[in-house]
């Protein structure tokens, strides 16, 4: 398939005999090149082939970092940043060759900071685990991608997630970073006041980076009090455009709802099969509403009104934990409930954020350009900030499918970035949004950014072929 295009052998670089020999003296047994670990670290959760690295190496500490990067940079062989490898752009296919950093063994909690809502971290840290270990103090950390992801590669990728509408993205989440350069200095972005205007925002510059400027090796979030109340509700729609059309209502009513997440029936009806639910197979909202008992009743009793003003039907409560847990964890396995409609195919799952006001004309859109596809596809969002995600079943044999979820992927990106959205609201550009950066930013934002890349990285060796091309 030419999905493998991408892929040119003949950029790969070669570590030589004498790098090898300096990486096997520096980590002895933790510098593996065996092909099983080299191909689980060259597989993401994108539709593009296994790309494996040319060695893997397991940091336990930031000293162990700085010496994996100082000798990339003196053999100049690309680095590559793993952190659970869900990446859904191909963000850690070495596709010019290298060394991955495999993060799973920094995985402390460093520091709890309750009065001031903030948590230090290891990258390798679970986003689950984090909330495991900070439960006790009555804080949480809210960012909420779905997948079983790190802090360190939610940072690197500038992740957001269901509850983004309430509390934000890493973007506004991350108050500082520990850093690697290419030299192998290590930088504190900024400290841990609650705001600073002093020089150039390093944070916000390493955030959404994507591993291409340095190596994140300690990352300070924001935390948050954990609601006194939490309710959930469900809403059927008769179509597509009038629940999102609830949305953009919702939004401008200003309620403060957590969550609002659109499923459309192809979706709805994956996860019943996956997650072995009875929902009703229309489109659908899910909602969450965090606060005090008074209200979130209230908060739910004004989006109830606006979703019946729009056709919403069956509108539903979901007040026991178990319950909002159940529903969650179906919309959060999406994904792979998506992949049980056609067992064998492969993935293209694509993302675009708008305009709120432009939401219901990019989705409504995007749907008629998927109707008569060969292959199944689902509809899903975050939809209360705008975001929503595509995902195309095709068979990985067939180059016809191939080309068609392309052309879908163009078509909607063509379409948000027209309507003032972006790209990627939340996958991040890895390898497969590359090509649309120009479009976005034009051709002087891209030429600024590349300069950016040439001034952290002159040997470019950090994940080469990713966000930019050299």
């Amino acid at each position: 398939m030419h999905m493998v295009s991408f892929i040119n052998q003949s950029v790969r670089r070669t570590l030589s005999q004498e790098g090898l020999t300096s990486f096997q003296a520096q980590f002895g047994e933790r510098f593996i090149t065996s092909d099983a670990v080299r191909q689980h670290h060259g597989t993401d959760e994108s539709p593009y082939p296994v790309c494996p690295p040319d060695a893997v190496i397991f940091p336990r500490n930031i000293d162990d970092v700085v010496a994996a990067v100082r000798l990339c940079n003196k053999y100049k062989v690309p680095i590559i940043p793993f952190g659970i490898g869900s990446s859904l752009e191909g963000h850690i296919l070495a596709i010019e060759g290298g060394v991955t950093l495999d993060f799973s063994e920094m995985n402390k909690v460093l520091a709890i900071n309750a009065e001031d809502f903030t948590v230090t971290v290891e990258p390798g840290v679970i986003r689950t685990q984090l909330n495991d270990e900070i439960r006790h103090t009555g804080l949480f950390f809210p960012i909420d991608p779905g997948a079983y992801a790190s802090i360190g590669g939610m940072a690197a990728t500038r992740a957001s997630g269901t509850n983004a509408v309430r509390y934000g993205t890493m973007r506004e989440n991350v108050v500082s970073l520990k850093v690697v350069t290419a030299e192998g200095d290590v930088i504190r972005t900024s400290s841990r006041a609650r705001k600073s205007s002093a020089g150039y925002d390093l944070t916000r510059l390493f955030v959404g980076s994507e591993g291409t400027l340095g190596i994140i090796v300690e990352v300070t979030v924001r935390v948050y009090p954990q609601p006194e109340a939490v309710t959930a509700a469900i809403c059927n729609f008769p179509s597509l455009t009038a629940a999102v059309q609830s949305v953009i209502e919702i939004m401008q009513s200003g309620v403060a709802i957590a969550r609002v997440e659109f499923m459309d029936e192809r979706a709805v009806a994956a996860v019943n099969r996956y997650s072995k639910l009875g929902l009703k197979e229309t489109p659908l909202l899910l909602f969450e509403f965090h606060g005090s008992q008074t209200g979130v009743r209230e908060q739910a009793e004004i989006v109830q009104e606006i979703a019946r003003d729009n056709g919403g039907m069956d509108f539903e409560w979901a007040d026991r934990p178990e319950d909002r847990t159940r529903l969650w964890t179906a919309r959060h396995n999406s994904h792979y409930s998506g992949l049980q409609l056609r067992p064998g195919s492969r993935s293209v799952a694509t993302d675009v954020c708008v305009p709120i006001s432009r939401l219901a004309e990019c989705v409504t859109q995007t749907a008629e350009d998927l109707e008569g596809m060969p292959f199944p596809y689902t509809i899903v969002g975050h939809v209360g900030d705008g975001n929503f995600h595509v995902q195309m079943l095709i068979d990985p044999d067939s180059e016809d499918e191939w080309q068609k979820s392309e052309h879908i992927n163009r078509r909607l990106v063509t379409r948000a970035i027209q309507m003032d959205g972006t790209c990627s609201g939340e996958h991040g550009v890895g390898v497969h949004k590359m090509e649309f950066l120009k479009e976005e930013h034009g051709e002087a934002g891209l030429n600024l950014m590349r300069l950016i890349k040439h001034a952290y990285d002159p040997n470019n060796i950090f994940n080469p072929g990713k966000l930019v091309s050299w």
